[in-house]
């Protein structure tokens, strides 16, 4: 009788509410003065830090603090480990040598090594800014497999001439630094030169050290369990370096950069680091582990924790918040106050925008927080137990933290959709459950083949667990990219965008159905 009353007074067409803002303000206030939803909002934020801080409860078994990983240019982690024969470059100038061989050791057995080569090896010339890990470089390097490269700042790569080195089919490289500006040239003959590429290194210091450098990541070998890595190193045999320009004229100095040979790479048994003058000082023979690239987690960087690790619980929370919504719209068609609902608001897509809203924005606050907290809470208690943690840049960092929290609502609003079209709760959570949470469990737990995971993970709603991801693949580095170590088979608003079709395809449903059946 009320609302009738009420409905003729304002007039006709207008809901007993009035505009979408009162639907709306009416929606919040049913969610949050009912205790089970929003408990079970708060329920969601809980159980992903709590999960969280179970799967950072371990310690490394070497005991101690981590050391953070070198952070490049860009921002993120990088290996910066190489041998290195260098001198200081005061100003411009130009470094011009040949490599005429570049052959490797590869960890056999644990006390036995076997002639073997990395295919990303490297072995050339390179200006850096400062012998401190992570500072900014250019180098022209000859690689195990992969022909002349230019590369710069651990992420730019560019390919050169194909084809591996040898004495009958040397290499010439060259460095140009003008400024902030270093060009890469290559040649077959010492003669003729082609240009690689440019790098434009920011704020080059006045007087880089330029030199000779070799390094090798680990070597990868397939075996019954999956593709393992051993340990590697590379030798590269060097024409006398030519000079020119400003360089100081003082001696070379040798050495290793950085702690060890890094994530990736690491010295074989009996070898170490070294320099040795070839005869008659026609040039230099380099011996070096490591690796100059990006920190991508994985076997390769065993050990290594990324950012998803802390947030390994968002499956539970996302579960919790499905539920939430779910129970948000079937518990009227259970209790009979759908009706009284749609008499309160006529307009029935307004009502179902409005629950969509609203479980929405909690389901984001929900998922933001616990990023915001768990990103820098576990990162540090995983340095604090020994294991070393992934940095990423400050963007990236952003978009896992927001991507969380959009996860979450777009699961949110998914669950809501389907819970108007079945109208049951307990079906609702099943659906969702199964067609979202299950593939993604089944791809990251290592349990289906590699291209049945990526295939679940580019098909289903799961493939909105790509927005969390930070592991990025690059061709110089050599990992197991699956999603198993944090590598999904889309990019992250690729991943997010099949989810949000699911959702809009069955909102879109939802709302043809309540205007039909609920009439």
């Amino acid at each position: 009788m009320t609302v009738t009353m009420k409905t003729t007074a304002s007039g006709g067409g207008a809901s007993v509410v009035g505009g979408f803002g009162r639907v709306l303000h009416a929606e919040w206030t049913k969610f949050r003065t009912v205790r089970g939803w929003a408990l079970g909002t708060f329920a969601a934020l809980v159980v992903i830090c709590l999960v969280g801080l179970l799967a950072t409860a371990q310690r490394n078994d070497g005991g101690g603090t981590a050391s953070k990983l070198p952070v490049g240019p860009s921002g993120e982690a990088v290996n910066d480990a190489f041998f290195f024969m260098h001198q200081p470059l005061k100003g411009d100038g130009v470094i011009t040598v040949s490599v005429s061989s570049l052959t490797g050791l590869v960890a056999a057995t644990p006390t036995e090594n076997k002639p073997g080569l990395a295919p990303w090896a490297k072995a050339g010339i390179i200006v850096k800014d400062s012998l401190e890990p992570g500072s900014s470089y250019a180098a022209m390097m000859v690689t195990g497999d992969h022909g002349v490269r230019m590369q710069y700042d651990y992420t730019h790569d560019t390919a050169g001439l194909p084809g591996p080195v040898s004495a009958d089919a040397p290499r010439w490289l060259r460095l140009e630094r003008s400024g902030e500006t270093v060009t890469g040239y290559q040649s077959t003959d010492g003669s003729t030169w082609d240009e690689v590429g440019t790098a434009r290194l920011s704020g080059l210091s006045d007087a880089p050290q330029v030199g000779l450098f070799v390094t090798s990541p680990s070597a990868t070998e397939e075996t019954g369990t999956g593709t393992g890595f051993n340990p590697a190193v590379a030798t590269g045999s060097f024409s006398a370096p030519v000079l020119s320009g400003g360089w100081s004229g003082d001696a070379w100095q040798d050495r290793q950069v950085g702690d060890g040979a890094g994530t990736n790479g690491s010295y074989s048994r009996s070898t170490k680091g070294e320099v040795m003058p070839l005869p008659s000082g026609t040039g230099y023979r380099l011996t070096g582990a490591g690796d100059i690239a990006p920190v991508v987690g994985g076997p390769a960087a065993s050990g290594v924790r990324i950012p998803s690790n802390f947030l390994v619980g968002a499956f539970a929370g996302l579960i919790v918040m499905v539920v939430v919504a779910a129970g948000y719209v079937t518990v009227e068609y259970r209790r009979g106050l759908i009706g009284v609902t749609f008499a309160a608001s006529p307009r029935r897509g307004r009502v179902l925008v409005a629950k969509a809203l609203v479980v929405g924005c909690a389901a984001f606050l929900a998922g933001t927080l616990a990023a915001a907290v768990m990103l820098p809470f576990g990162g540090a208690r995983s340095l604090a137990n020994g294991f070393p943690v992934l940095t990423v840049p400050a963007s990236t960092e952003l978009r896992v933290v927001v991507g969380t929290g959009l996860l979450l609502a777009a699961a949110g609003v998914f669950a809501l959709a389907v819970g108007a079209i079945l109208r049951r709760s307990a079906v609702t959570v099943t659906v969702v459950v199964v067609g979202m949470v299950l593939p993604y469990l089944l791809a990251t737990a290592s349990v289906l083949p590699p291209a049945a995971a990526d295939w679940l993970l580019t098909v289903t709603p799961a493939a909105g667990f790509a927005v969390q991801q930070t592991v990025t693949h690059y061709d110089q580095v050599v990992t197991v990219y699956s999603p198993a170590h944090g590598y999904f088979p889309l990019a992250p608003w690729e991943g997010f965008a099949v989810l949000c079709a699911y959702a809009a395809v069955a909102f879109a449903c939802a709302l043809a159905l309540i205007r039909r059946r609920d009439a």
